[in-house]
């Protein structure tokens, strides 16, 4: 992962090193579109994710020519004519978890709720998420679904069908504790 991103993260989140912020360059973020007529499934595993549990604050960032497909011509498809990945290289989102969560060993249910940015715009997003505290590390996971017309991801009519009118994400960051 390219130092920049990093850097880029670290400031979003304005993170002090402290036991309480947890990081990873290994995240996981797929995504699935069902319909009648074709399954698109595309997973990136270089995702930087940061999370704070002191100020509650949780970010990701990824490079979408990163996700990678079953098959390579939706890959091209994908970053030449959907998310135009040469215009608009990153998604990111940035945003707050609510909710008990701690330091001790455990598992939290909480929700996250935050600011999207896919394909140059920014769209609120909430979801239900949960983190899992153990062996040093805040692991967390959370699905959530995205429409593509909200991100002004244009759908040529001739494929209108195959694509799924909400993309079901799911993410998974398995963070480790930031040194002192």
């Amino acid at each position: 992962m390219k130092p920049m991103y990093v850097m880029a993260l670290a400031s979003l989140l304005y993170l002090p090193a402290k036991a309480q912020t947890f990081m990873t360059r290994n995240g996981k973020v797929n995504f699935y579109s069902k319909t009648p007529l074709e399954d698109i499934k595309a997973e990136n595993r270089q995702v930087v994710a940061a999370i704070d549990l002191g100020k509650k604050t949780v970010a990701l960032t990824l490079l979408q020519k990163n996700f990678l497909f079953e098959k390579q011509l939706m890959q091209d498809h994908y970053n030449e004519n959907y998310v135009e990945s040469d215009k608009f290289p990153k998604a990111q989102f940035t945003g707050t978890i609510t909710g008990n969560v701690g330091t001790s060993p455990g598992t939290y249910k909480v929700q996250i709720s935050g600011n999207l940015t896919l394909h140059g715009v920014t769209k609120p997003v909430n979801a239900p998420a949960e983190l899992e505290v153990a062996d040093g590390k805040v692991t967390g996971k959370a699905d959530f679904k995205v429409k593509p017309s909200d991100f002004d991801i244009k759908i040529p009519a001739l494929v209108k069908d195959k694509i799924a009118s909400e993309i079901t994400v799911q993410v998974l960051a398995a963070c480790t504790a930031l040194s002192k």
